[in-house]
């Protein structure tokens, strides 16, 4: 009987289950889309019962279409990182999941740096004092209830990222656990001793018994309730959906990276078996644990790549589709010197300003929703190469940049990427490359494979562009980016500033 790995990949725009045979080969598919709340500006909220339902909708759809339950060998679990949702005993949700674009905590973040904390927080967990990361949220979701404080009895609340929720509800209610890859994204857990920090704990303010238990990425994470698909099935593989496209895309050797260009673009690299330290504002974390493999990564995030495509569609009304972006921007000779800045939900990497807020620089009379909207796509470009510049200030030089994601399909952005960047830029052809991770995780876990090195690569050839802007072009374009980027940056510090 054949046998098939079924990877959910639970992102922040929708939910997906792709199941895999034994070959890593795809073959069936099915994806609900997910409602985003947006309470206040710079508030995002995602409701938890309705990534379940989700969950399980286009989980029963795969397994149906592979032939019934009985045919699924293993699971493996990939989701949003940093998403923060709190349930009680009986897995209610206390609270709508806060997503890892909100921005509510900033203030928070701002009054543990004044206290001269980040750079010990930094040293043990990899990451910046930033709402971006889970710490701040569960506090104040904690903060929300008026009858919990932080002396308070909490027992029978748990938290978790959306992993946890998803194994929790999986199992019926007998798992709380996490991977080391999304327990490094919380702001609670040391990196080098991948386990959660008791000072770090009493910094935030979140209390022990809520934290789920800590496993490796590849292994044993319970099995699912025999009631929710017919039979129980090991779930064996769980990752963040950037550590899972690291897997997929076969970035197993130090020095080897990938881009994801999904809402965000995350730029992670394998920084080997050793935790590094950015000089640089980039961020150390987990890459994967495996019984036999542990790798590190440095990471940059830019928080709005896809979402500014998707501000120019819904927000700007621009474009009609995601895809007309590209035509638009094609049949333009150049920018025209509009420069947009896409700090919708702040910067990330390597500015780290939460309280920065998109901009729009250089439009004349002669100025058209044209030039917006190729600014836009110019911009992940630009952000992009920020990144790969801190990167190699750390010491990491790209000879490729492997990328994935829905803005990949803009054959254009890809080109232009490329010769921003000054790097072969290569897509596979296979584009689902966070779910194919959490499927290499599971079958490693489940003993289908000894580890990941022996999973071998995709056969199908990846599309790939290469530079060939002039040099004094990119170079002329590049300061433009970077004197809107001060330019967003002196505003942001101006808001700041007391007035009268």
């Amino acid at each position: 009987m054949t046998r098939y790995i079924l990877a959910i990949d639970q992102g922040t725009t929708s939910t997906r289950a792709i199941g895999f045979d034994l070959g890593f080969a795809p073959v069936a598919m099915a994806q609900a889309e997910l409602a985003q709340h947006y309470p206040q500006p710079g508030w995002v909220e995602h409701d938890p019962d309705e990534i379940w339902e989700a969950t399980l909708e286009v989980c029963h759809d795969v397994i149906a279409r592979l032939g019934g339950p009985e045919r699924i060998a293993c699971i493996g679990i990939t989701n949003q990182r940093e998403t923060t949702v709190i349930w009680d005993q009986a897995g209610r949700p206390i609270h709508r999941a806060i997503v890892w674009q909100d921005r509510r905590t900033a203030d928070r973040c701002e009054a543990l740096r004044a206290q001269g904390l980040e750079r010990a927080v930094q040293a043990d967990t990899g990451l910046l004092l930033d709402p971006y990361f889970s710490a701040t949220k569960i506090r104040w979701i904690l903060d929300q209830q008026t009858t919990l404080s932080w002396s308070n009895d909490v027992t029978g609340l748990h938290f978790g990222t959306i992993d946890s929720f998803l194994i929790w509800r999986l199992t019926g209610g007998q798992v709380h656990a996490t991977d080391i890859t999304n327990a490094s994204r919380t702001l609670l857990a040391s990196l080098a001793e991948r386990q959660w920090d008791d000072d770090l704990r009493e910094i935030f303010g979140v209390p022990a018994d809520m934290l789920p238990a800590i496993r490796p990425s590849a292994g044993p994470f319970g099995h699912t309730d025999p009631a929710i698909f017919g039979r129980p099935i090991p779930i064996t593989g769980v990752a963040g959906d950037q550590q899972a496209a690291l897997v997929g895309h076969g970035c197993l050797a130090p020095g080897e990276a990938k881009a994801t260009y999904g809402t965000g673009c995350f730029l992670v690299a394998n920084a080997g078996p050793t935790p590094p330290a950015s000089q640089h504002r980039l961020l150390a974390t987990v890459g994967y644990q495996t019984q036999t493999d542990l790798a590190y990564a440095i990471e940059g995030s830019i928080f709005s790549a896809g979402a500014t495509v998707q501000w120019l569609k819904e927000g700007l009304g621009a474009i009609a589709a995601s895809r007309d972006s590209e035509a638009i921007a094609k049949g333009l000779s150049d920018n025209g010197g509009v420069y947009c800045v896409p700090a919708f939900a702040g910067l990330g990497a390597p500015q780290w300003q939460a309280d920065a807020r998109a901009a729009i620089f250089g439009l004349t009379r002669d100025s058209t929703a044209a030039h917006i909207v190729r600014a836009g796509l110019e911009a992940i470009a630009y952000q992009t190469h920020d990144l790969l510049a801190a990167l190699e200030s750390d010491g990491v030089r790209l000879t490729t940049l492997k990328v994935d994601g829905g803005v990949t399909a803009n054959g254009w952005m890809m080109q232009f990427l490329a010769d921003i960047s000054a790097l072969p830029v290569e897509r596979p052809a296979f584009q689902e490359v966070t779910a194919l991770g959490a499927a290499h995780l599971a079958a490693v876990g489940a003993g289908l494979a000894a580890n990941l090195a022996a999973i071998p690569p995709a056969s199908q050839p990846a599309q790939r562009w290469t530079p060939h802007m002039p040099e004094p072009d990119r170079a002329a374009l590049l300061a433009g980016w970077r004197a809107a980027m001060e330019a967003t940056l002196a505003h942001a510090l101006a808001s700041r500033r007391p007035r009268g």
